[in-house]
C-alpha cells in the first residue's frame, strides 16, 4: 500500500519547523503590548546568556536538534508538571520547540503490559501511546522519529528479547511479523497526521534484534522493517541504530555486514554517552568512515550529560559519583558544553552528519526522595519509573530485580521542579554562540596511584576550569594529612588553591602486584593462559585503567578461564583480586 503525498497541512508544519531552525530570534510588535527583546548583537556575535556555548562551526541549516521524551505521558499521569522559563505550567512540546528543539524521538514497544493490563514502565509506550506523543509533537511544529524496539520492553546491546507473541517464531516468521507490525503502526501514525521524518528499525542492535542474532537473520529483520517504512512513509529516512563507537573496527564491520547483505537504509545512527563511549574525535572518525565508504547519512541517536549528582526521587541514578563523570563539569554549564561538543563532532562529518538526539531530557522525579513510598506507588501505577515490578515476568534478571524510578533525573534538561535549565537552550546557542560572565565551573580533584613503598608526592598545582572552556593552573596547598599516609588503602587529602578554592586529592596506595601485565596493556600476553570461548585479551572495551581489558561476551552460553602462574614468591599470605564489569548477569551466571 502506498502512502499518499503529504497534505498541505503537513507540508506547512514542516515548513514552520524548519523556519524555527534558521530564525532563532524573532522580534514582533503587538498593539497595546510590550515585548522584552534580547540585547542587540551583530549577526556573527554570540548572544549574552547565563552559560557560555561556543558556536558550532559548519552547522547545516536543517541539522536535527532532537530529544527523546518517550516517558512523558506516564510522568504527566503521575502529576509531573512542566514549566516555561517564567516557571508557569506549560506543554512540554511547546517548551521544547521554544528552546530550539526541532524533532522528537519516541520509542515503540510491541506489548509492554502483562495479561492483567499492568504496564512494564518506562512510559508504557505501545503504539497507541507513541502515536499520542507524535500528535503532540506535530502540533508543536516538531518532526518525529519513530524508534521501534521490536521487543515488549527495553532493547539494548545486552538484551534483544523478542516480543511475547513472537517468542516461538522462526526468523522468517519474525521478519514477516516485523513488516506487518511496522506497517500497521506507521499507518496509525499516518492516520493521526503525525509528521514522521525518520523511522528507526531496532534499538542499539549490536548483538541482535527481535530476538534474532547473527547477521543473516538480523538482515532479514532490518530489511522487513525498512520495506514497511518505504511503503507507508516513502519520504521518511530509515535509520539503523548501534552503539559502542569506541571499539576499534566495530562500526566499519557492522556497515560492511549490512552492505554485503543488501540491507536498505539511509542513516547509520550511534549512541554516544561521554561517560562510556570514548573520544569525540574517534566518534567523528568512525561515523565519517561509514558515511564515506557506504554513502550513508549519520547521526547520534542518544546522548546526555549530568548537571548534578543529586538524586531527585529516591531511586539511585546511573551517574552518581564524580569519578563516573570526569570529562566535563557536572553542572548546567558542563551539560551544555557536552551537548554542544557532540553536535560539533557530528557536524564535523560534513553533509552526511544530520543531527543529534538527547535521550530523555524530561524524565523528572514524580516526587522528592522524602516521599519515596508515594513515588513507588506512582511508578507502579503509571509506569513513570524505568520499570515496574510487573516487568519482572518478561525481564526477570534486570527489571525483576531492580525495578523502580528514574535513574536519569540528574541528566534532565529541566530542574526537578519542571523548569527548563539554561542548558536546554544549547540547541539554539550552538547556532549563534552564547557568552556569560567568566566564572569558575570546576576545580581539578587529582586521583593518584602509588605502589606501597613509593614516595607519595602530591601535585603543586591543579587545573581550574572556566565556563568559556579555558583552564588555568593554580598553586595548591595540601593539608598535613598527606604526611600520615601509610600502607595500602585509599586516602583523601584536602587542599586549597591560591585563590581559596577547595579541592581534594584521592591517593590510592596499592600493594605490590606480582602479576605480570595485569592490565593487558603490553602486547606480550604469553604469561596468561586462557581456556574456553568468548574471551578476548587486550580488548579496548570498558578498560578499568589504561586502554586495554580482558573482554568476554557471547550471544549464547559460554565458559572460560583466565590464569597466570606466579613463581618465586616468599612464603606468606597473598590476595588475588580482579575488577569485573558487566550487564545482563543472572542467577545462572557465575564468576569465581
Amino acid at each position: 500500500m502506498s502512502r499518499p503525498l503529504p497534505s498541505p497541512a503537513r507540508s506547512s508544519r514542516r515548513a514552520r519547523r524548519r523556519t524555527r531552525l534558521v530564525a532563532p530570534v524573532v522580534v514582533a510588535a503587538l498593539a497595546g503590548s510590550a515585548l522584552a527583546v534580547p540585547a542587540a548583537h551583530a549577526a556573527d556575535d554570540p548572544v549574552e546568556a547565563a552559560i557560555t556555548v561556543a558556536k558550532v562551526e559548519n552547522l547545516p541549516a536543517d541539522f536535527v536538534n532532537g530529544v527523546d521524551v518517550s516517558s512523558v505521558l506516564s510522568l504527566e499521569e503521575s502529576g509531573v508538571v512542566f514549566r516555561d522559563d517564567a516557571g508557569d505550567p506549560a506543554d512540554l512540546f511547546d517548551v521544547l520547540a521554544d528552546h530550539g528543539v526541532t524533532d522528537v524521538r519516541v520509542r515503540v514497544w510491541n506489548d509492554p503490559f502483562d495479561d492483567a493490563g499492568h504496564g512494564y514502565g518506562g512510559g508504557n509506550v505501545d503504539v497507541a501511546r507513541a502515536v499520542e506523543i507524535g500528535e503532540r509533537a506535530t502540533a508543536a511544529g516538531l518532526g518525529v522519529l519513530v524508534d521501534f524496539h521490536y521487543s515488549d520492553f527495553w532493547a539494548d546491546p545486552g538484551k534483544q528479547q523478542a516480543p511475547k507473541a513472537w517468542a516461538s517464531m522462526t526468523v522468517a516468521q519474525k521478519a514477516q511479523a516485523v513488516e506487518d507490525f511496522t506497517t500497521d503502526a506507521l499507518e496509525q501514525f499516518d492516520a493521526a497526521g503525525v509528521d514522521v521524518d525518520m523511522v528507526q528499525v531496532g534499538n542499539e542492535t549490536n548483538n541482535g534484534v527481535a530476538g534474532v542474532t547473527g547477521w543473516d537473520g538480523m538482515a532479514q529483520i532490518f530489511s522487513a522493517g525498512s520495506a514497511a517504512v518505504r511503503d507507508v512513509f516513502p519520504d521518511a529516512l530509515v535509520a539503523l541504530h548501534f552503539t559502542n563507537p569506541e571499539s576499534a573496527g566495530r562500526y566499519a564491520g557492522y556497515a560492511s555486514n549490512l552492505a554485503s547483505r543488501g540491507v536498505d537504509y539511509d542513516v547509520f545512527a550511534s549512541s554516544y554517552y561521554p561517560f562510556w563511549h570514548g573520544s569525540l574525535t574517534n566518534l567523528t572518525s568512525v561515523l565519517s568512515q561509514v558515511a564515506t565508504t557506504y554513502g550513508k547519512k549519520v547521526m547520534v541517536a542518544e546522548t546526555s550529560w549530568a548537571y548534578t549528582l543529586d538524586d531527585g526521587d529516591g531511586h539511585g541514578n546511573t551517574i552518581d559519583l564524580p569519578s563516573e563523570a570526569p570529562m566535563y563539569p557536572v553542572s548546567v554549564q558542563g551539560q551544555a558544553t557536552a551537548v554542544r561538543d557532540v553536535i560539533q563532532a557530528v557536524a564535523n562529518v560534513g553533509d552526511a552528519g544530520i543531527g543529534v538526539f538527547y535521550w530523555e531530557p524530561a524524565w523528572l522525579p514524580v516526587g522528592p526522595p522524602s516521599q519515596l513510598e508515594q513515588n513507588k506507588a506512582l511508578w507502579e501505577r503509571d509506569g513513570s519509573g524505568w520499570a515496574t515490578s510487573y516487568a519482572g515476568e518478561y525481564d526477570p534478571d534486570d527489571a525483576g530485580e531492580w525495578f523502580g524510578g528514574s535513574a536519569w533525573d540528574n541528566q534532565a534538561l529541566f530542574g526537578f521542579d519542571g523548569t527548563p535549565l539554561e542548558s536546554l537552550r544549547v540547541f539554539e546557542y550552538a547556532r549563534t554562540g552564547a557568552v556569560a560572565p567568566r566564572e569558575v565551573t570546576g576545580v581539578e580533584s587529582p586521583a593518584l596511584r602509588f605502589t606501597a613503598g613509593e614516595e607519595i608526592t602530591l601535585p603543586g598545582t591543579v587545573d581550574v576550569s572556566y565556563n568559556d572552556g579555558s583552564t588555568e593552573a593554580e598553586a595548591v596547598t595540601w593539608s598535613a594529612a598527606a604526611d600520615f599516609i601509610s600502607g595500602p588503602g585509599v586516602y583523601r587529602i584536602a587542599g586549597e588553591t591560591a585563590s581559596g578554592r577547595a579541592t581534594t586529592a584521592t591517593v590510592t596506595v596499592e600493594s605490590v602486584n606480582v602479576l605480570r601485565n595485569p592490565g593487558f596493556e603490553d602486547a606480550d600476553v604469553s604469561m596468561w593462559t586462557k581456556t574456553g570461548s568468548a574471551l578476548t585479551l587486550r580488548a579496548t572495551d570498558d578498560p578499568r585503567t589504561g586502554s586495554r581489558s580482558s573482554h568476554f561476551y557471547s550471544g549464547s552460553a559460554y565458559t572460560f578461564t583466565l590464569s597466570q602462574r606466579v613463581t618465586g614468591l616468599a612464603a606468606g599470605d597473598y590476595t588475588a583480586s580482579a575488577s569485573v564489569q558487566g550487564d545482563g548477569e543472572d542467577a545462572a551466571s557465575e564468576v569465581r
